[in-house]
């Protein structure tokens, strides 16, 4: 299972390039949908009222989106601030909006996420949003980041954090 093999350290040292998420889709979902496994996706969507970027684009918004992690990831503060929660927003609102999957983008968000706290070193939050108004917070602030504004997905990581601190 994927989720084991991050928290028993076999991906840490990885490049966090667009190449990461076409393995995590392959391994997520190799065994439910193969034709569709570890590709970008071949058809324009609609999630909600937000419309991702044309199939054809996907590639280059996502090697961009790797790309300018890299960088946000390069930057940070030894200890962490409102500069670590906007990347965490960003890499998690950004890979949402582009939405590069058929299906699984989801889980393969959720499964990046465990890799980038424990590489970031820290706690191991659930990014699964409760029913209820933590779902509509959310979803609000996923329109949000649709729109570069970061802030309420740093407001969600600032939760998440603290429930995940001892």
């Amino acid at each position: 299972m994927l989720q084991n093999a991050i928290a028993a350290g076999e991906l840490d040292g990885r490049t966090l390039d667009e190449d990461i998420f076409l393995e995590f889709h392959r391994r997520i979902c190799a065994d439910l949908v193969p034709d569709i496994a570890g590709r970008w996706r071949t058809t324009n969507v609609v999630v909600g009222d937000h419309e991702p970027p044309a199939y054809p684009l996907v590639p280059q918004r996502m090697r961009e989106y790797a790309l300018d992690l890299q960088t946000r990831l390069a930057s940070l503060p030894q200890e962490p601030d409102d500069l670590w929660l906007e990347t965490l927003a960003f890499a998690e609102g950004r890979l949402l909006s582009i939405h590069p999957f058929a299906d699984f983008n989801g889980r393969v968000s959720r499964v990046f996420i465990d890799l980038l706290t424990r590489v970031l070193k820290l706690p191991d939050v659930d990014p699964t949003p409760d029913p209820g108004e933590p779902t509509t917070h959310y979803l609000a602030a996923l329109r949000a980041a649709d729109r570069n504004d970061w802030r309420p997905l740093m407001d969600i990581w600032r939760r998440r954090i603290e429930e995940g601190l001892p």
